[in-house]
């Protein structure tokens, strides 16, 4: 059975929650703990009792995201059965699927990209977004290292560096749908993995 849990758990959720619709409205500058907890419908002083301050809420709210983004796409490669090829591809899919959700909020990842530069918090933005773009690397850049052992790709790869354009290529493509609302991101990304693939096979 799965644990039952906590009222503080809960509790703490619903502050996140409230904290991400709120940032993703405000912006950091706009956005008053007031009124996330007003959204969260506790006190404001409740806030303060699991967060220090709006800014350690605000990199409460960045960590939380991304560990929503890493568990879908680890579901995605961890099926086993499939070829090297067709997990890449799922993942691919796993993550550019996340725009439906993530275009209501994206305002919020242009907000973390900010902070990473500006705010008081700058180095440990910074590090934890060093940290989320390894982890994607790491993921892709050992698929393809299985591909090249098991004679599925071809065996000259930069595995290293094919994983960080990869990873870039997510970025580049989430951001041009974000800029202009006639961008096919499903059908470019479908095309680029496809084509992608198709160049690192044996």
């Amino acid at each position: 059975m799965s644990p039952i849990p906590s009222d503080k758990t809960n509790k703490r959720e619903r502050i996140l929650a409230a904290a991400k619709s709120v940032f993703a409205e405000k912006g950091f500058a706009g956005a008053a703990v007031a009124d996330i907890a007003t959204r969260a419908d506790i006190g404001k002083g409740t806030v303060y009792e699991y967060y220090k301050s709006k800014e350690d809420l605000f990199f409460a709210v960045f960590e939380w995201f991304i560990e929503q983004g890493a568990a879908a796409a680890k579901v995605e490669i961890a099926v086993l059965g499939r070829s090297v090829s067709e997990r890449l591809a799922a993942l691919s899919a796993s993550i550019i699927n996340q725009w439906a959700e993530l275009k209501g909020e994206f305002a919020l990842v242009m907000e973390f990209w900010a902070a990473s530069s500006s705010s008081q918090g700058r180095d440990r933005f910074r590090q934890a977004f060093r940290n989320l773009y390894g982890h994607y690397r790491s993921i892709v850049a050992a698929l393809l290292r299985e591909g090249m052992a098991r004679g599925e790709y071809r065996g000259d790869l930069a595995s290293e560096s094919i994983a960080a354009a990869l990873v870039g290529a997510w970025d580049a493509m989430f951001l041009q749908a974000w800029f202009d609302d006639d961008f096919d991101l499903y059908r470019v990304s479908r095309d680029f993995t496809e084509l992608l693939i198709r160049g690192l096979r044996a």
